[in-house]
């Protein structure tokens, strides 16, 4: 950062570094993160580590995707990896995190962090114009910030960054330039900032639904979108980004998102005939495509360790799961190696019931709780259920993984008097609702840190109302103020200590089951080049390309 004072905590983090205590990965990030010069965001280029092409890539040709073309007005209320895969080639983030879990600037060119982590500078990209023409500005991104906020727009990013920013802390200090005044510290600005609703949008066109007006500084322009049908969209030639020959990418001349189905036969089949090029499984996660998969030669198989994960989700405001000794009986009912290994196929990593994973860097180890159905039937008796209880829970029926849990989880508590009515509805069905039922399965993707994952599920705005994503309606005074404590912690060893107090609250009296976290894996034809597979399964394919 030539000319510019270096960060107070630069030295701690280069101790910290020297000591082992932070992997490498963990100095980046965190270098990155209050913007010292040396190895971080500020240098780094937007996509690195730039791929490594075994050949030069050709360019030409339309990549066709199998996908599930949602229904789309407002990108910031996206609540799915797949349609955010479809509009991130058209619109773009501030920043990006990439396949190595580390963030880096993307339209925002870097970032400093105050001494108090309370303020922020962002320092955007110059030059950079919307598929339409329009010069994207910091006016771009202050409407964008403030859209998120607005409550009515209902986003997901009101419930990530509403705790700590609101619309009076959002300063327009330049053309290219914003500053934010936060309400309390809060170290994962950058990562935020990549959460996939939170496009920035062309202030001057967007009017609430983006298909009317989908402008975006991507390297795509939207040609055609049909709800449950097909997406078409088509290369730009002036977009800010260059390839490995000099030239702007993308590489393809197109790509076309098609629905097939979302069951594994037809999907595999429109894959083998040549009907479509690869497979987008974000948001499904099964291991059925990818067993299938391995064993067709023309097909390229890539896995990502995650954390992303199937919740046993209770709302707390609903009987019986208000009482937290029923919550407690059904997570005593998961049988976790028996449940990874018949629903996952040992393809994970058992997981406590806690939406920490291990991967992150503030993970505190904890003991797996063992199946006990007798003190399962207990619990069940204490909270006045002596001749056992029967509830619904609801499921993705696509997800044939989710459905296997449900099944597992059904018959082991069985033996507790647990009696589960297992309600299957498609996929579709399931998220119009999936906040609304007692009691759910619900998959959640992967997030480089835990403190997002932690503030999107189970935080509350202003007035301590659940935000939009706490769908289990769980509100804790204690684990609030432990989480706002590691919101604003650098220190990883203090933050890992918090975080050990917090995975025990919601261990102990939580309102979810966590058996076990995913692998992920892509699937395409084995001529698609030029990427690597994401934890979220992030599409971020700008140098992506058909080999001939």
């Amino acid at each position: 950062m030539s000319g510019k004072r270096t960060h107070p905590r630069w030295t701690e983090l280069i101790e910290a570094h020297r000591k082992g205590k932070i992997s490498r990965r963990e100095f980046l990030r965190l270098s990155a993160l209050i913007g010292v010069s040396v190895g971080t965001a500020a240098i780094m280029p937007p996509w690195s580590p730039p791929f490594a092409h075994a050949s030069a890539p050709r360019r030409g040709g339309v990549l066709k995707v199998a996908s599930v073309v949602h229904k789309i007005s407002n990108p910031a209320q996206i609540s799915w990896g797949k349609a955010s895969n479809i509009l991130r080639q058209v619109a773009e983030y501030l920043t990006v995190t990439g396949t190595d879990n580390i963030t880096r600037p993307l339209l925002a060119e870097g970032w400093r962090a105050g001494e108090d982590l309370k303020t922020w500078t962002f320092d955007l990209r110059r030059g950079v114009t919307f598929n339409n023409g329009d010069a994207f500005t910091a006016d771009d991104v202050v409407f964008t910030m403030k859209m998120w906020l607005n409550k009515d727009v209902n986003s997901s990013m009101l419930g990530l960054v509403g705790s700590y920013l609101s619309a009076q802390g959002i300063e327009k200090t330049g053309e290219y330039q914003i500053k934010l005044h936060l309400d309390r510290p809060e170290i994962g600005l950058p990562e935020h900032f990549f959460h996939y609703p939170a496009f920035i949008l062309n202030h001057r066109t967007f009017e609430g639904d983006f298909l009317k007006a989908p402008h975006g500084t991507g390297p795509y322009r939207l040609e055609t979108y049909e709800e449950t049908k097909i997406a078409v969209l088509e290369a730009r030639s002036d977009y800010w980004q260059q390839g490995a020959d000099g030239k702007p990418l993308p590489y393809l001349d197109g790509m076309t998102f098609v629905e097939v189905g979302t069951e594994t036969a037809p999907q595999l089949a429109a894959l083998m005939s040549g009907e479509v090029d690869m497979i987008d499984l974000a948001d499904a996660g099964s291991p059925d495509l990818m067993l299938a998969a391995r064993k067709a030669p023309r097909l390229a198989v890539r896995s990502v360790t995650t954390s992303q994960v199937r919740v046993l989700r209770m709302r707390t405001d609903l009987d019986p799961w208000k009482d937290n000794r029923v919550r407690q009986a059904i997570k005593l009912c998961q049988r976790r190696d028996k449940i990874l290994k018949l629903a996952y196929f040992n393809e994970g990593a058992m997981g406590q019931d806690f939406h920490v994973y291990p991967g992150h860097p503030e993970y505190c180890p904890q003991p797996t709780p063992p199946y006990q159905p007798e003190k399962a039937k207990a619990l069940l008796e204490e909270a006045g259920y002596s001749d056992g209880l029967t509830v619904d829970i609801n499921v993705g029926a696509d997800w044939s993984d989710v459905m296997r849990f449900a099944e597992i989880l059904k018959e082991d508590a069985q033996p507790a008097g647990l009696n589960l009515k297992i309600k299957p509805m498609p996929v579709s069905r399931y998220w119009e609702k999936w906040t609304e039922v007692g009691l759910g399965i619900t998959p959640w993707t992967h997030r480089s840190l835990s403190t997002m994952v932690l503030n999107l599920a189970y935080g509350v705005d202003e007035e301590g109302r659940p935000v939009a994503w706490n769908e289990t309606r769980w509100v804790d005074p204690e684990f609030l103020e432990l989480l706002n404590q590691a919101n604003g912690t650098l220190d990883v060893d203090r933050r890992r200590e918090i975080f050990c107090k917090l995975e025990n609250i919601q261990q102990e009296r939580g309102s979810i089951g966590i058996p076990f976290w995913q692998n992920l894996w892509t699937v395409s034809s084995k001529r698609v080049k030029g990427f690597e597979p994401h934890p979220n399964l992030y599409m971020l394919f700008n140098e992506a390309y058909l080999d001939a």
